[in-house]
Parts: structure tokens; C-alpha cells; sequence
């Protein structure tokens, strides 16, 4: 992708996060401020639609240009979510229904072609029959979304962890991936909400259309990884899972802890509150953005870790 379209991209991912973000105040459409909540200001949970707004324009501009920057299929799965989560954010869904819709992306993913058809050994598994395949592609989908979605507690944090496992993915691609158009359009769209995540007054934050949206894309992206066509390079001679494991460790810790915490205290895993780790280490430093440093630098190291250690 040219210098000039990067630009564009930029320019039309601020456009839509403003005019979003005061269609949103209009019409009331603001963060309720409750125990829940890490601030105090007018915020407006804007900031997914605005994401899948200028990725589908600049999509658009390229499909009638002949120009297939990426597999635009992608973009089915990922609109739909992000509507999803968009009617979440301003209606409040069940978190069945979500969970539906969730299924629903995931078979579209898989139908796709973005399949999990070997475990390359893990527990002396390789090769994995079509039913099998699905049905664990599936799980997995439906899990990293949901991490992404339950990590975007503080500013900031989501967006960071995404764009550091984005870097990483194709950083660690020997051959590079089919995704490097879309991963560079993906990042540039990402960086002005971090302006807008940590403005002190009149904030926007991704909500659930951007979690998920972003949750969606990272499935696809670990899917890939898992296929025979993304080879780590040479000088990391890591295993997918482990290095799956390394570039994602954050969102997976979290969604772990999380999920039996809430199961042994006899709680749904999938209602809200603010025992995440990113809350705890809030509480002790703060600082929104601190937490958000601490926890990638903690990504890098882990990452770095892994890959000396294996």
C-alpha cells in the first residue's frame, strides 16, 4: 500500500471517530459512568464502527480498482460482529444471542478457509479429521474474540495488545503473510484512537463493536498461524502453540483467570466486573497509561522469554 493511501486512511479513520463520536453525543449515546467504569468524563463508545467504517471504505476503493489488497472475505465475519457489538453498545444484547452470532462468524471464517486442520504434535495430534477441525477452529474463534472483548477494561489496552500481536505476526513470518496490506491499514486506523482514548474530556472508546472487531481479526490471524502456509522464521525455532502462546499471553492469561474465577464463585463468566488484571495493576499504579506500558512491556518480555528459553 502506497504512502499516500496510508495518509488517506489516516485522515478518514480521524473524520469518522469525530463525526461518530458527536452523532453518538447527539443522541445521547454515551458511557454510562458506573463502579464499573475507569472514568469520569463523557465518553461515547464509538470507536469500533469508526474502525470498520474506514476499513470498508478503503476496502471498496481497491475491490472496484481490481486491486486485491487482501482476502476480502474477511470482511464479512468482521462487519458482522462489529454490528453486533454496535447494537450491544447502544441496546444491550444477552450475552447468548452475542454468543450466537459468534458461532455464526466463526463458520463463515472456516467456510472461508481459514481452517485448523493440524496440531503440528501437540499431545502426538497432527493431522485432524474435517468435523474435529471445525468444531476446534471454532472454539478458538469464538475464545480470542472474546479475550480481545474482555481485556478492553482501561484506555488503551485492547488497541495495544492487538497492534503488538499485529507487529509480531508478520515481524515473525518467514515468507511474509497474505495480511501485510490489511495489517498496515488495520494499525494506521488504530493509531488515532489512542488520542481519543486519552483525551481528558469527551473520550472514545472502542466499545464492543471494536473489541470484537478486533477480536475477529486476531482469530483469523491465529488460525493462519496455525496453517502450514504461515512458517516462523528460520532463527525461531518455536512451536505455533508456544509461539501463539508468547504473542498472545496477555489476553490469554486474563480470559483464564477470569473465567474460573467467576466459575468458582458460582458467577456467569461472561457478566462484567473489574477483577481483571489490568484493574489490579490500576489500582496499585494509578495511571491508565502506565498499566497499559506495563502490560505490553510484559507482552515483549514473555515473547522474548519464549523464544530464548524453546
Amino acid at each position: 500500500m502506497g504512502i499516500s493511501i496510508l495518509l488517506f486512511t489516516l485522515s478518514l479513520s480521524v473524520f469518522f471517530i469525530i463525526i461518530l463520536q458527536k452523532i453518538f453525543i447527539k443522541y445521547d449515546l454515551v458511557d454510562e459512568i458506573n463502579k464499573r467504569s475507569s472514568h469520569n468524563v463523557i465518553a461515547t463508545r464509538s470507536g469500533g464502527i469508526g474502525l470498520l467504517l474506514t476499513i470498508f471504505i478503503i476496502s471498496l476503493y481497491h475491490y472496484f480498482l481490481g486491486d486485491t489488497i487482501y482476502d476480502f472475505s474477511i470482511i464479512i465475519p468482521v462487519g458482522l460482529i462489529a454490528v453486533v457489538g454496535l447494537y450491544d453498545d447502544i441496546y444491550k444484547v444477552d450475552f447468548k444471542l452475542k454468543f450466537i452470532f459468534q458461532i455464526i462468524a466463526a463458520k463463515i471464517i472456516i467456510d472461508n478457509g481459514y481452517i485448523i486442520e493440524n496440531m503440528h504434535g501437540v499431545f502426538g495430534i497432527f493431522e485432524l479429521n474435517r468435523i474435529i477441525a471445525q468444531l476446534l477452529t471454532m472454539l478458538i474463534i469464538v475464545a480470542v474474540l472474546n479475550a480481545i472483548n474482555f481485556i478492553d477494561g482501561i484506555d488503551g489496552l485492547a488497541i495495544t495488545i492487538v497492534s503488538i500481536f499485529i507487529l509480531l505476526f508478520e515481524f515473525f513470518s518467514k515468507n511474509g503473510t497474505p495480511f501485510i496490506n490489511f495489517s498496515s491499514l488495520l494499525i494506521i486506523c488504530i493509531l488515532p484512537l489512542y488520542y481519543f482514548n486519552f483525551k481528558k474530556s469527551k473520550k472514545v472508546f472502542l466499545g464492543d463493536s471494536g473489541s470484537l472487531l478486533l477480536g475477529t481479526i486476531s482469530s483469523v490471524y491465529i488460525v493462519h498461524i496455525m496453517t502450514n502456509d504461515y512458517v516462523i522464521k528460520d532463527n525461531y525455532d518455536l512451536h505455533k502453540i508456544l509461539f501463539i502462546i508468547s504473542i498472545f499471553v496477555y489476553p490469554i492469561a486474563d480470559l483464564t483467570r477470569i473465567f474460573f474465577l467467576r466459575i468458582i464463585n458460582g458467577e456467569s463468566p461472561f457478566i462484567a466486573d473489574k477483577r481483571h488484571i489490568h484493574h489490579l495493576i490500576f489500582k496499585k499504579v494509578k495511571n491508565h497509561f502506565l498499566t497499559v506500558i506495563i502490560i505490553g512491556l510484559i507482552t515483549l518480555l514473555t515473547t522474548i522469554l519464549i523464544q530464548i528459553t524453546f
